[in-house]
């Protein structure tokens, strides 16, 4: 198939990107690399089936774009941590707003399926947990991080709505944290920041007092879910894809600590605004309809992600 992928150049973008062309697809990738990095596509320079793309999402699609005939449309694009949605507040609600519906209409035009990437971050700070898709969720709409829980609450919406009047056939996804190699290092999230501290025997910034939990992805298994969705038929409701392994913020940099043998120690900072107590998804959903679950263990996970920071940051031969 002939497939876009937008924000090919980021961390799932990239990933995704590999395992559809590894797949024998066609992509093209478009990006206007205010958080990806060409790095993440050093796999793919100069591959036949792939093309990457420079333009920004939110202005009238090039004809680079338009002109083509995909089948299938991945919506990836947007900064996904706090340090890069904070940083781009403006960026991070057009991309989600004006760039979903312009991608919206160019599926429409060219009868493709198109998957855009939400978030759990559509929960906010949850009342129920585990979350359930079912969740309508809590969210501050002018807190610190609304340019993004509201964005992408957006493009749910958006979503829908062209499904629902124009008969775009749609697919929504809610990622939960997600991690591995080509997290960039300065981005914020915490398990690259906890590896990276660690590796250079930093003291671990946990914030708060650490009781908060969050439940993470192998960067593997969330595209495996993605692409089972995609090729999904006839649902267009949200489906959360996520590891429920939930653990502690504590606990987490305990475990690195461990894993990376460093002689960092922990130390703790403020907690930031509307940060989220607890975040675990409900799979339920996604093994019945997806007969999909997380395959690699934290531990695992971890170990791999250790490897590819340690030859980054410590072997950089």
């Amino acid at each position: 198939m002939h497939i876009l992928v937008t924000g090919a150049a980021g961390f799932l973008g990239s990933h995704l990107s590999e395992q559809l062309v590894a797949q024998g697809h066609t992509v093209v990738g478009a990006d206007n690399l205010i958080t990806g990095s060409n790095s993440n596509l050093d796999g793919l320079r100069n591959h036949p089936a792939f093309t990457l793309l420079n333009c920004d999402l939110t202005e009238p699609l090039p004809e680079a774009l338009t002109q083509q005939n995909f089948q299938r449309i991945y919506h990836m694009a947007s900064p996904a941590s706090p340090t890069g949605y904070v940083r781009h507040q403006v960026v991070t609600l057009k991309v989600n707003t004006l760039g979903t519906m312009n991608l919206l209409e160019l599926a429409q035009r060219a009868g493709a399926r198109i998957l855009v990437a939400s978030t759990s971050e559509a929960y906010g700070d949850p009342s129920e947990h585990p979350q359930r898709e079912t969740y309508w969720g809590h969210v501050n709409p002018v807190g610190m991080r609304s340019m993004y829980d509201e964005a992408k609450r957006f493009m749910e919406a958006a979503a829908m709505a062209y499904h629902r009047e124009q008969g775009v056939d749609t697919r929504i996804v809610r990622i939960f944290n997600t991690y591995g190699p080509r997290l960039a290092v300065n981005d914020g999230r915490v398990v690259v920041t906890f590896i990276a501290q660690a590796l250079r025997n930093e003291p671990l910034t946990v914030q708060g007092d650490g009781r908060q939990t969050r439940s993470l992805c192998y960067v593997a298994d969330e595209i495996r879910g993605l692409m089972a969705l995609m090729e999904c038929p006839n649902y267009h409701l949200p489906v959360n894809i996520g590891n429920p392994d939930e653990v502690t913020m504590l606990e987490l940099a305990r475990e690195i600590i461990a894993l990376t043998g460093s002689k960092s120690r922990i130390r703790h900072t403020e907690l930031p605004p509307d940060d989220p107590k607890q975040r675990c998804p409900d799979i339920t959903l996604a093994r019945k309809l997806l007969n999909w679950s997380p395959q690699v263990s934290r531990q695992e996970g971890l170990m791999r992600t250790i490897a590819y920071y340690r030859a980054l940051l410590v072997d950089p031969s």
